[in-house]
């Protein structure tokens, strides 16, 4: 269970939660930037640039990643690791919206959507809609941030500001869903935030709300052992003393260790969806990106699971 999370608990995009999509949007900024990347995310560093976060930001900062490695060559080798994770991840599930595109889904709904800019950089067929369902404050940001530099969305973009642990689907509807059309589904950056329960109402709505023809991506979560989450606490609070950063939120401390947590891909076909799966180690791997060198603990790393509908 979280010790920082509570049942009503809320944030905006510079605490708690709302952290972590720009701890995520820098890892997109920084994969954009490299000389081979595998996904362009343009609007990244805006919006990672003014989150005020004091401590993500600084990984925008190529000058301090070579201090890092300096100081500490497992440390880099670990920031590394996990900018290519997300790399990997955004990989993934942009291939996953080309090809429901392709297959002329023209409804797509982004849950806890956060600095996700896929409304504004995916290239979608005419008459998409793309809806984003997040906390106000967070959808605020992002919206006022791009317009303030000139970015349009490239599909018609609806915002659903709303918690996920309230009637969002409610407040879908209300924004213009149509149930009664394919819907291409993402939950990427989510689940791990959500208790056992919630993630299994979560699939429910989803379900309800599915059409046939729909389509459904997600994220699982990893599940890290007390003593690495504790050598990884560590050994980043040893580099924020040493660098004079602001300390930065514990991520593990934001997320659910819940044992009873559904497996997605059984949860999928159990009810009426076929679903697949593919480890993100294995992805990472087949895409030449896997960076740690040490054994990997196999639980620690989620899996991607894509399912279909009827």
């Amino acid at each position: 269970m979280s010790s920082l999370r509570t049942p009503d608990d809320s944030w905006d995009i510079a605490t708690s939660v709302g952290t972590t999509a720009v701890m995520v949007a820098a890892a997109r900024a920084g994969e954009t930037e490299r000389d081979e990347p595998l996904i362009s995310d343009p609007y990244a560093r805006v919006l990672v640039a003014n989150a005020g976060t004091g401590v993500w930001e600084y990984l925008l900062d190529a000058d301090f990643v070579t201090k890092v490695a300096e100081a500490d060559s497992e440390a880099a080798a670990i920031f590394e690791h996990m900018g290519s994770y997300q790399a990997v991840r955004t990989h993934f599930f942009d291939a996953f919206f080309a090809d429901a595109a392709a297959a002329g889904i023209r409804q797509v709904v982004i849950l806890a959507s956060g600095l996700d800019s896929r409304a504004y950089r995916l290239q979608w067929p005419a008459g998409t809609t793309v809806f984003e369902i997040d906390q106000p404050k967070v959808l605020d940001y992002k919206a006022t941030t791009l317009s303030e530099h000139g970015v349009e969305p490239s599909a018609i973009r609806r915002e659903v500001p709303i918690d996920l642990r309230e009637d969002w689907p409610a407040a879908l509807r209300t924004a213009g869903f149509d149930a009664a059309q394919p819907t291409a589904w993402l939950a990427e950056g989510l689940l791990m935030y959500l208790p056992a329960d919630a993630q299994d109402l979560l699939f429910e709505r989803l379900t309800e709300l599915s059409a046939p023809g729909s389509r459904v991506a997600a994220e699982t979560v990893g599940v890290h052992s007390e003593e690495r989450r504790a050598q990884m606490r560590e050994r980043f609070q040893q580099l924020a003393s040493k660098f004079e950063m602001q300390q930065a939120i514990d991520v593990q401390e934001l997320m659910y260790d819940d044992p009873d947590r559904a497996d997605v891909a059984v949860w999928l076909g159990e009810h009426g969806w076929t679903a697949t799966a593919v480890t993100s180690q294995a992805e990472m791997q087949r895409l030449g990106r896997w960076v740690l060198t040490e054994e990997a603990d196999e639980d620690a790393f989620s899996t991607f699971v894509v399912g279909r509908r009827g």
